[in-house]
């Protein structure tokens, strides 16, 4: 359905810490980075990261989030304890999501601007 999504954030450079943190254990790479834009995919740019003067305001109570697809679940782990390391918070450490499904295994972070990021695994066991 979507071609690419972009964000506005205030510091490309810690996004860039972040996002390279986070989403290399799923695969993804910055594959294209200009002043104040970046780029992330796998075979191609599907989320870009630009510098915003007025960044979308985090709201926990807004529903919106980011889901990345994750390989295995040691890439959500993975995911989740880089995106950590590099100035996200928790909101749901890696575990099963019985909720969602027998196999839904996935983590949640907040990036340093506050979008809510997702890393799911489908695959059993």
């Amino acid at each position: 359905m979507f071609d690419h999504i972009s964000i506005g954030v205030r510091d490309t450079a810690a996004s860039k810490r972040f996002y390279d943190a986070a989403l290399k254990p799923l695969g993804y790479s910055c594959l294209s980075q200009s002043p104040g834009s970046l780029g992330y995919g796998a075979q191609g740019v599907a989320l870009w990261v630009n510098e915003a003067v007025r960044p979308v305001p985090s709201d926990e109570k807004s529903g919106l989030h980011f889901c990345f697809a994750a390989p295995t679940r040691a890439s959500v782990d993975a995911f989740h304890a880089g995106a950590l390391r590099q100035g996200g918070s928790d909101n749901g450490a890696p575990g099963l999501r019985a909720d969602y499904g027998d196999s839904y295994y996935a983590a949640f972070v907040v990036d340093p601007d506050g979008y809510r990021i997702e890393a799911y695994c489908g695959a059993a066991g």
